[in-house]
């Protein structure tokens, strides 16, 4: 299976074991994000998680892509089309993504046979993320997987005739895998994220025009808290071009928003202070 050369640390002393730049994984604990250091020199060393850990040797990224693949207990294997993920540097999150991946086929091919063979070698049973890098050179390598539905799938709800979701409960209750084929030419998602200073209740801005919009699809997911950078929703695009999905989703990307506003016992306790 294609990876970046890694090796294993005990704690932050090991860090520089394979030079710099280097990206450092914590083992356990580590989701959305949270968890990864980009340690560019050695002076960045302080940063360092103290825990065991994987280190990866820098990619050259050209595009980041995933792969969503289902198995069942008979070995029976659908991949979702590959999908192409922006990430945002400063939540260190997807910012938005699309499918299918503008890609060469040939690229997509190998994105695809590659996910198969990391859920064959695992055994796997269920619906399995595996994210990838295409680096500059033109390598597809496996960056991570998540065991479970995924944010680069939530599109194939309205994009797809089998949704990530219904395709799961078909793995795991042994049923017959759904069709992964598309049934617009293109969708995208982009996710809809507390504010960088939101606390309290959940304040969205922009779901109306979403609602109000052809082929634009709002799922909130009724948290009654909202954090900085904290998932509170997601957004499907579907359309017939890139360049029209791309457009609508950015004119949707740039209103939505989710601040925060504080509960009414928040307000007692500041008046008493």
């Amino acid at each position: 299976i294609p990876t970046s050369p890694f090796q294993l640390i005990d704690d932050a002393r090991q860090v520089g074991a394979m030079g710099f730049p280097i990206v450092q994984k914590m083992r356990k604990g580590g989701y959305d994000g949270k968890g990864v250091k980009v340690l560019k020199t050695a002076d960045d060393s302080a940063q360092a998680f103290e825990v065991p850990s994987v280190l990866e040797e820098a990619v050259s990224i050209n595009k980041e892509l995933s792969v969503i693949v289902a198995r069942n207990s008979a070995g029976d294997i659908q991949c979702f089309p590959v999908v192409e993920a922006v990430f945002d540097p400063e939540a260190n999150l997807v910012d938005y993504l699309i499918a299918p991946a503008n890609i060469s086929l040939e690229e997509a091919q190998t994105a695809e046979r590659i996910a198969i063979q990391v859920a064959e070698c695992m055994a796997f049973e269920g619906l399995l993320a595996v994210e990838l890098f295409l680096d500059n050179g033109g390598q597809i390598l496996v960056n991570e997987v998540a065991p479970r539905t995924h944010n680069s799938g939530h599109h194939t709800i309205e994009a797809n005739v089998t949704s990530q979701f219904e395709q799961h409960l078909r793995t795991v209750l042994d049923l017959p895998l759904g069709s992964t084929a598309p049934v617009h030419a293109v969708g995208a998602m982009v996710n809809v994220v507390g504010g960088a200073d939101a606390h309290g209740i959940p304040d969205y801005f922009g779901i109306d025009v979403a609602l109000t919009t052809e082929g634009v699809h709002p799922h909130l997911y009724g948290k009654s808290r909202v954090k900085p950078f904290r998932k509170m929703g997601h957004v499907t695009i579907t359309g017939e071009t890139r360049e029209e999905v791309l457009d609508r989703m950015m004119r949707i990307r740039e209103q939505l928003a989710v601040e925060g506003k504080p509960a009414p016992g928040d307000l007692s306790k500041a008046a008493e202070h």
